[in-house]
């Protein structure tokens, strides 16, 4: 079992392993249809998200294609989760993992999306031993769009209505960045060249 180094406190956020109590908290905002539309997904329902808890909470190994780390990210302070973060291994032969990320509406405009992806991308690069780190979105995930490239992560592919999003036809973006171009905690505002 894998386990990162956790606590990660930032400015305004901390980043810590789920617990059994962050079920309302969980449910709250992955039950939204707002939230469930850039997932390509339905709505999760409080059964669903019990047993997706569990199994954060237990925490889960970094060897094997498909293996994910999953951490709640809650203001400083406080111990309401108002998001998420996803560290899934893609490939392990290639050390490539995907970044994802899902917050509470409520909790929108604060910088907090990007704050806790920072965070999580240098545990990425540094725990974790990542070569590439990459992030697949909606192409009308604007807020999405706009993480990446405060990132610093460049987009890599534009795939057109290459996903069923029930009666619609989606797009997805591809952002990536390597560790050797990873800036970590140094101003991110421009895209790397």
């Amino acid at each position: 079992m894998f386990r990162l180094s956790l606590p990660v406190v930032t400015e305004q956020l901390t980043l810590r392993r789920f617990t059994p109590d962050d079920l309302d908290a969980l449910h709250a905002y992955q039950s939204l249809p707002g939230v469930a539309r850039y997932l390509f997904r339905a709505p999760l329902t409080r059964d669903q998200c019990a047993r997706s808890l569990t199994r954060r909470a237990a925490g889960t190994a970094w060897a094997e294609d498909g293996d994910d780390l999953v951490v709640a990210v809650c203001e400083t302070g406080g111990t309401t989760v108002v998001g998420e973060i996803v560290l899934k291994l893609a490939s392990a032969r290639a050390r490539q993992a995907e970044i994802g990320w899902v917050f509470h509406p409520a909790y929108g405009g604060r910088g907090y999306a990007t704050e806790a992806a920072r965070a999580a991308a240098s545990l990425a690069f540094t725990e974790l031993k990542v070569h590439r780190l990459f992030a697949r979105l909606d192409v009308l995930n604007s807020g999405s769009v706009r993480v990446c490239e405060r990132l610093g992560m460049r987009r890599e592919a534009h795939f057109v209505e290459n996903d069923l999003d029930g009666e619609r036809w989606a797009g997805e973006y591809v952002y990536a960045t390597l560790a050797h171009e990873w800036k970590g905690d140094r101003d991110r505002r421009e895209p790397l060249r």
